[in-house]
């Protein structure tokens, strides 16, 4: 019989649920995602975003209802992203004390505290009329140096508003040098920084552009990263730890396992990974096809982001899988 059967079977180790609970050797915990949430200016109603089924922009009260469901769950954080009346050349609702995003920062810290860790994108895409992430030279370039010192004033006005992380995602050389500076200048030095550390030019962004009202004519390949190109990540995210970044993020996340992984083997700091719009949608428009298992895919995505190294997932279902988590 031991000439004709094997005597190593690995399948003793699948045989029941109990079993496979066991073994298993990654474990998703709901206070590792953190919720991405859209609020939007001028709105009485939450506005359903077409291409992103189940998430919406909201109202500031949806938000802080959402925020405190959030927190029910146990999820780990909140992303906030602003959407303005009014755009303009340099963005000046990104740093107006009363914009949007600012509100709703104070808004959600004075409805659950410290139960999350209260995040911002700082970022002037949803800010600018020409939907760049920055400012523009003459020639239409971004300009990465004034760029910087928008961010600054950015940074400051969401410390002042209460936020306990500012989540830099423009790609700019220095970015995160620069915002440390302003914030420990303002006296904000417990206000950390989540570096976008790896954000590549990603298709997988297209309904984001929807959500955030973006007026992007064009593309972002002359600041995002190449997506054929492994080894700037690590030498972005050296660039970030030096300027002291707190935590760092990977962006998109599934169709860069392979950068998480090369990340999460190299940071002294926690990795991020963001599962995009894009990510989200695919998944949401397959599953009301009947083409996949929602609930066994959105777990099955999540699991492989968790194992490639990411520490924290930005996921559109943060509140749903923590739900399925329980």
């Amino acid at each position: 019989m031991s000439a004709e059967f094997p005597s190593v079977r690995p399948r003793r180790l699948r045989s029941t649920p109990a079993m496979r609970r066991l073994v298993a050797e990654t474990r998703l915990h709901p206070a590792e995602l953190v919720l991405p949430a859209f609020v939007r200016e001028g709105i009485t109603e939450p506005r359903p975003i077409t291409s992103m089924p189940g998430v919406v922009q909201h109202t500031r009260d949806t938000l802080r209802r959402a925020a405190v469901e959030a927190a029910e769950a146990g999820v780990g954080g909140l992303m906030l992203f602003g959407v303005p009346e009014v755009q303009d050349a340099v963005g000046s609702e990104g740093t107006n004390p009363e914009g949007i995003l600012q509100r709703a920062i104070r808004d959600v810290v004075s409805e659950v505290g410290d139960q999350l860790v209260v995040m911002s994108d700082l970022c002037l895409d949803e800010y600018t009329d020409h939907g760049h992430c920055g400012v523009l030279a003459e020639d239409g370039s971004v300009d990465n140096d004034a760029t910087l010192e928008r961010y600054a004033e950015m940074a400051v006005v969401q410390a002042d508003a209460g936020v306990h992380l500012v989540g830099p995602s423009g790609m700019m050389d220095g970015q995160v040098a620069v915002i440390r500076r302003a914030l420990d200048a303002a006296g904000h030095r417990d206000t950390g920084i989540l570096a976008y550390t790896a954000k590549y030019a990603s298709a997988f962004f297209g309904p984001f552009r929807e959500a955030v009202g973006s007026s992007l004519k064009g593309d972002r390949k002359t600041y995002q990263q190449d997506p054929a190109n492994a080894r700037e990540a690590l030498r972005e995210l050296e660039q970030d730890l030096a300027e002291g970044a707190d935590l760092v993020m990977v962006k998109p996340a599934m169709a860069y396992l392979d950068i998480l992984r090369q990340v999460a083997d190299a940071s002294p700091v926690p990795v991020s990974a963001y599962q995009v719009s894009g990510e989200y949608a695919m998944v949401e428009a397959a599953a009301a096809n009947g083409w996949i298992d929602r609930e066994r895919t959105i777990m099955e995505t999540l699991t492989s982001i968790r194992r490639a190294g990411a520490e924290q997932i930005l996921t559109y279902w943060a509140v749903e899988a923590a739900g399925l988590l329980r």
